[in-house]
């Protein structure tokens, strides 16, 4: 089957954001595992980057890490030139197949006493960088290609401390369904995937190196534990395949039935 889905993926290439770490890493290594090349974004850590191309390239793929900060809108038509470069030289192509907008930041902070200037970064993150970055991006998606867009099991359930970033989230959502509206005369699918709370080192690692946070998380749980980046990454790359091209407009939450 592994190799059935490599054959019918062969060529793909996707982008993914914040692909160099964390959920975005995983997500990469997991479509590289179904035949699929990647360029990833990295903010800041080119080692990081470049460790995850190594991984990558090791499960026989093809992978670019490009630099990008995901809140600076203004430089994202420069983003998309690198990106026709990156295809060029390395895939011989001008188009992507796949666009998984991941990257992304955490900022708690109560609505009592949210700043601006944290407000300011969530947003222009977590929403218009979404929507400006995969506007630059879409005369470059193929057409029938797919676009995933990451929102969280916090746009459902509310917990103290996240009315910014779980109401982003939410806009995301619904922007979710715009887009597949928009885009669905080219032939792209759009869909939101849900992640519940991941041992990642989001927001400094709570869940995963947090006694605490993590029994907490798997009390509230319908599996009993908090989940892990090898339970969203294969399942945002079992999305992006052929076998799901009917699938658009839709959000489809992974975690592991948190607050049923």
């Amino acid at each position: 089957m592994a190799q059935e889905n490599a054959a019918n993926s062969k060529n793909k290439v996707a982008i993914v954001t914040g692909g160099s770490r964390g959920l975005g890493r995983n997500t990469a290594v997991s479509l590289a595992k179904h035949g699929v090349d990647t360029i990833i974004t990295y903010h800041s850590n080119r080692a990081e980057a470049d460790t995850a191309v190594s991984e990558i390239q090791a499960l026989g793929r093809k992978s670019v890490a490009l630099q990008l900060d995901t809140g600076k809108s203004a430089t994202f038509d420069a983003f998309a030139v690198e990106v026709k470069h990156a295809l060029n030289d390395t895939w011989d192509r001008d188009t992507f197949d796949y666009l998984v907008n991941n990257a992304g930041i955490s900022a708690p902070g109560s609505i009592t006493d949210m700043k601006e200037e944290d407000f300011d970064r969530l947003y222009n993150i977590h929403f218009k960088g979404v929507f400006f970055l995969t506007q630059k991006l879409l005369p470059s998606i193929k057409d029938g290609g797919r676009i995933v867009n990451i929102s969280s099991g916090l746009a459902r359930f509310a917990l103290p401390g996240y009315a910014v970033y779980g109401s982003l989230k939410g806009a995301i959502e619904v922007m979710t369904r715009y887009m597949a509206k928009e885009l669905g005369p080219r032939g792209i699918a759009v869909n939101v995937v849900a992640p519940g709370a991941i041992e990642t080192d989001f927001g400094g690692g709570s869940v995963r190196d947090n006694p605490q946070a993590n029994k907490f998380v798997a009390s509230i749980t319908a599996m009993g534990r908090a989940g892990l980046p090898d339970d969203i990454g294969p399942m945002i790359a079992v999305l992006l395949s052929d076998e799901n091209r009917w699938m658009t407009a839709q959000r489809l939450e992974v975690s592991g039935g948190m607050f049923l």
